[in-house]
């Protein structure tokens, strides 16, 4: 790994940390969580800074706190390893500042949305908001409309016990992020890997098959393989078809 690479994934492995801290004030509606002093959800006591460092506090802490010795919910260092993944990536396959800072922003907003869905089963529908209105800049927008309207179809039908309206937000967000065709691509690996994850969770007795299961990770990654590799994707299956 390059050192400017080190650096945009240390950088990603911060925001993780803070979008941490978003993703509980969330949780609990305190505003003064946001910036106030970190602590242990379970004992309440204050952290202190070699407490917080992102990813290797987790590792050397063997995944306890060190006051009351209660787990740590392993959310928090998936969350700054997948931030800093994707900041790696965005520098590594853009260049222009601009786009550079609106992804960052737009992918910030996806893995806030990423984390909540996947500990509470909900969309939070405001972070959502404020991703559709920064990615009107980009302005996708029959891309987008043409999303939310098949999940909203999925979403009518089923009464929403297929999906929930929150995905319906949420495909309009990546829809106005991607364009077309990359949402193609981000729609068809969110429902493979959703399908391979669910399947393993049965095989494995973790689920059963009326079990519910969060569709907002699998949208987030889809999204994100969409951003990254859709072009490639797309063009290695358009040249397996002859086209």
């Amino acid at each position: 790994m390059k050192a400017m690479d080190l650096i945009i994934f240390i950088l990603g492995l911060l925001v993780g940390s803070f979008l941490n801290c978003i993703v509980y004030w969330l949780e609990k509606k305190k505003r003064k969580n946001l910036f106030g002093r970190s602590f242990c959800p379970h004992c309440s006591h204050s952290l202190a800074f070699f407490d917080l460092i992102p990813l290797l506090s987790f590792i050397f802490l063997k995944g306890k706190c060190r006051y009351c010795g209660r787990k740590i919910s392993w959310y928090y260092p998936l969350v700054e390893l997948l931030t800093g993944l994707v900041f790696l990536l965005i520098f590594n396959y853009y260049s222009a500042p601009g786009e550079v800072f609106f992804l960052i922003v737009i992918s910030s907003l996806l893995i806030i949305v990423f984390s909540y869905d996947l500990k509470h089963y909900l969309i939070p529908s405001k972070v959502v908001y404020l991703g559709i209105i920064i990615a009107f800049l980009k302005f996708n927008l029959l891309s987008g409309l043409g999303t939310a309207l098949f999940f909203f179809l999925i979403w009518l039908v089923s009464k929403g016990k297929w999906m929930g309206f929150g995905d319906v937000e949420l495909a309009f967000l990546i829809g106005l992020l991607l364009g077309w065709p990359n949402v193609l691509t981000a729609l068809f690996s969110a429902f493979l890997i959703g399908a391979i994850i669910g399947l393993a969770l049965m095989i494995f007795g973790k689920k059963k098959l009326k079990s519910r299961l969060p569709f907002g990770p699998f949208l987030v990654t889809g999204a994100f393989i969409g951003l990254f590799f859709g072009e490639k994707i797309i063009n290695w299956y358009l040249s397996l078809a002859g086209l």
